[in-house]
């Protein structure tokens, strides 16, 4: 039975900022994070590049093919601030759900799932990934930005709180010692009963454990061992966080599940809060500042309702219902990206992708108003979406595991000709601007080339785990007994 092929998680357009460079789509499927020109699609790299390299060769070795050589030494790479051999490397991790890149095309942040990682990958002149730092959070992260200066990585999870660390660890210095560990003060002479005794036993057999295995005293660890700081928290679940810098100063915006928009000071003074946009009544899935009005604050949440803001001053200037517009109840934002197309007459727009849904709904932003324009109807539910200033469309990331519509309900079979991404554009209309699908060469010749094989035959749960690392906000919408 031929196998479906991983959709695209995330997509980053990454801008260069020489002339000699070309522009860079940087796009996650599965466990792994692929490069393409963004001039004419071609693939320019894998990562971890030694990881495909090895499953291609088993896959080859069982077809009869000669075994793999034995594996090399390929680089070293760096733990926060430690040496890392990467000669085994094994991923811990299934699925990238998390990625930004810097302003300067030079880097790409993103965060590794199951092991909680923020790993930092520079992107070479040739399109090459490599891995710089990993950093192990102590709690899932749930949100991602960089600050304008590139120089600093905002993390936000779902406990509510949110970290600051260098985009390039250098060395670090713990503040707090580690402390040792105590032995039980506790004796047989001063414990009687049998459970407390037999408590007492398994403490001395934990801490003999920890020292022989170390050699050492067994020490308690007490901090993050990479430089970062707790810089703000809510009450529940960080969703997105944004960092942006108006009239030359720093802001920190963030939503989180109960509905909160909180507007604080930039980096160092997050604790200071400057604004409160309260208004909405589900939980905020996204937050977008469009990059020609950065005065102006969009977001979405999951009752399918869009909000117009002065975020400055916390004003509410509009509020759009998407289920009046599109007729359809049970909508749920899950992107919001302004998007300009053209350089020469560049039309702003700004796309609004729902959650298990196969259509995109555009805006312009007109005086202190977003204006609905057209809805795109694409082949399959949408992931995320980039503008790709190259070719002056929009690149859509589809589904083509599950059917359109559903976020757990995969199709029948794979179909070869099923498009992983899908590119529109913008062209005038009698009543405002028409969005039209293009055959684009671009994607034509990424979805050619594939991902890594999801197999069309996994068992049930299988597939709902991963059906839930796609779709999250269905899980993290509150039900009615939880409000």
């Amino acid at each position: 039975m031929a196998n479906f092929q991983h959709p695209f998680q995330r997509l980053q357009y990454v801008k260069r900022q020489s002339q000699d460079l070309s522009d860079v789509l940087v796009a996650s499927a599965g466990l792994y994070l692929y490069s393409y020109a963004a001039a004419d699609g071609q693939r320019l790299d894998v990562w971890p590049q030694h990881v495909a390299e090895s499953t291609t060769a088993a896959a080859s070795s069982s077809e009869g093919q000669s075994p793999p050589e034995k594996r090399r030494k390929l680089s070293t790479e760096f733990e926060g601030n430690k040496e890392k051999d990467t000669s085994n490397y094994k991923p811990t991790w299934s699925n990238i759900p998390l990625m930004v890149a810097s302003s300067d095309g030079k880097y790409v942040v993103i965060l590794t799932a199951e092991d909680k990682s923020i790993r930092v990958l520079e992107l070479k002149n040739d399109g090459k990934l490599q891995e710089l730092s990993s950093r192990t959070m102590p709690k899932r992260p749930s949100a991602l930005a960089l600050t304008p200066d590139n120089q600093t990585i905002l993390v936000g999870d779902k406990f509510g709180d949110g970290y600051s660390m260098p985009l390039t660890p250098g060395e670090y210095v713990k503040t707090s010692s580690e402390k040792k560990l105590q032995a039980p003060a506790a004796t047989n002479l001063t414990v009687h009963t049998k459970r407390n005794l037999e408590s007492l036993e398994q403490q001395k057999r934990e801490q003999q454990k920890r020292e022989s295995a170390t050699g050492e005293p067994a020490k308690e660890k007490t901090s993050l061992d990479f430089e970062h700081q707790v810089v703000l928290g809510h009450m529940s679940v960080l969703t997105d966080l944004i960092s942006v810098s108006l009239s030359g100063r720093n802001y920190v915006l963030t939503a989180d599940r109960d509905e909160h928009i909180r507007v604080s000071r930039g980096i160092p003074q997050v604790h200071i809060i400057e604004q409160y946009c309260l208004g909405h009544t589900s939980l905020i899935s996204k937050l977008c500042i469009p990059s020609w009005a950065p005065n102006v604050l969009i977001s979405g949440d999951a009752d399918g309702q869009l909000f117009l803001w002065n975020w400055t001053e916390g004003q509410v200037l509009q509020q759009i219902s998407l289920q009046d517009i599109l007729q359809t109840p049970d909508i749920m934002v899950r992107g919001i990206q302004d998007v300009v197309l053209g350089t020469t007459d560049p039309v702003r727009i700004i796309v609004v992708s729902l959650e298990g849904s196969s259509q995109i709904v555009c805006f312009t932003i007109e005086g202190n108003a977003l204006k609905f324009q057209d809805t795109v109807q694409l082949s399959g539910n949408s992931l995320d979406v980039v503008g790709a200033d190259a070719s002056g469309s929009v690149i859509v990331s589809v589904d083509a595991v599950r059917e359109a519509g559903s976020t757990n309900t995969w199709r029948s079979s794979p179909n070869t000709t099923q498009a992983l991404l899908q590119t529109f554009e913008a062209r005038p209309g009698q009543n405002g601007l028409q969005f039209i699908l293009l055959e684009s060469p671009v994607a034509s010749s990424i979805n050619s080339s594939g991902t890594s094989d999801l197999s069309a035959s996994l068992e049930a749960k299988k597939r709902k785990e991963i059906d839930d690392s796609m779709y999250t906000l269905g899980n993290l919408k509150k039900k009615k007994w939880d409000e």
